[in-house]
């Protein structure tokens, strides 16, 4: 992968999600000039091979504490060749009944300017952003019937209402599969994610607090979290409904209980083991795990989808469009 200082001298949020791979009717803006940003400043510390590279390969490092150090910027592993778009990640079997719709593309994103600089080659799709089940029996998330109608219906449209597409909050567990890079910072009781899009930020308590009784919805939810020997066990609750986590539109709903499982592997590898239990979206609780890479020698970017957004208007009541920063369905 070429340096970002080289490969991001523009941003491009996921826009229209499968539009954006189909059509790439994407935002595309330039972001400050390379130059004014840490993006190939040197991480200090860390193993080194006899060359001077970082050793991604080495021990994950610890703590004062005796803890594993989750700490770096992250990006999802598991993409594909860059300027492409991995259809075979896709469930078959909704692939093939959106197809009977005649309501998909058949084959590959046509042409497009966005494609040969612009938007995806500078930052390849995580195969997991496209549908996080893909690593499960039929590619295919246990759906509840409304919820596969659901994510039927966003495939017809092209995943236009796709709320990232909206430039609302990112959402974890779908933040480790979009297009952008994130950060960890830990200390002993807080741990805080730092994600490119939008600045936004989550934080994970380790204080011993109890997860909120009857809390105020949130795009991240409520997070706390334990250590079980070197895996980092974090319980998170409270969602909004209407989220999404992956552009297939599978949903998060209000009564998602969201578990994950960070384990270090060694200094370039962080997998992230998400269980999912959502009674109103799935049948069932499922498991996946997201393997994350660790980018050395540069840092977070501002990736701003809000400025400047047109695509996401409402209308006053005398009719007339007005901007809208906020998700359709807010309060």
């Amino acid at each position: 992968m070429r340096s970002r200082q080289a490969s991001r001298p523009y941003s491009c949020s996921v826009v229209r999600a499968f539009a954006l791979l189909a059509t790439l009717a994407g935002l595309c803006a330039p972001l400050t000039p390379a130059s004014a940003q840490w993006i190939d400043y040197p991480t200090h510390g860390g193993p080194r091979t006899k060359g001077g590279a970082p050793d991604l390969t080495a021990k994950a490092p610890r703590t004062h504490e005796g803890r594993p150090d989750l700490s770096g910027v992250w990006y999802a592993a598991e993409v594909p060749p860059e300027g492409t778009f991995d259809f075979t990640v896709l469930p078959p079997e909704l692939v093939a009944d959106a197809m009977k719709a005649g309501a998909f593309p058949p084959g590959p994103p046509p042409d497009d300017p966005c494609l040969k600089g612009g938007c995806i080659t500078q930052e390849p799709f995580p195969l997991d952003g496209a549908n996080m089940g893909r690593s499960l029996p039929g590619k295919t998330l246990p759906y509840q019937p409304w919820a596969r109608q659901f994510v039927l219906q966003q495939m017809a449209v092209m995943s236009k209402d796709d709320p990232h597409a909206r430039c609302v909050p990112p959402s974890y567990p779908r933040a480790f599969s979009l297009p952008q890079h994130w950060k960890i910072v830990q200390t002993k009781e807080l741990i805080v994610l730092l994600h490119e899009f939008n600045a936004s930020y989550r934080q994970i308590f380790l204080d011993g607090r109890p997860l909120p009784v009857d809390p105020q919805p949130g795009w991240n939810g409520y997070s706390t979290a334990h250590w079980e020997k070197d895996t980092l066990v974090v319980q998170t609750a409270g969602f909004r409904d209407n989220l999404w986590l992956d552009i297939l539109g599978s949903p998060l709903t209000s009564a998602a209980r969201v578990t994950e499982r960070f384990q270090r592997v060694n200094y370039g590898t962080l997998n992230i083991q998400v269980t999912v239990d959502d009674p109103r979206a799935y049948t069932e609780p499922w498991t996946v795990t997201l393997q994350e890479r660790l980018v050395p020698n540069t840092d977070l970017l501002e990736d701003i989808c809000i400025e400047n957004e047109r695509s996401n208007r409402l209308l006053d009541d005398d009719g007339k469009s007005r901007q809208s920063i906020t998700h359709e369905d807010r309060p």
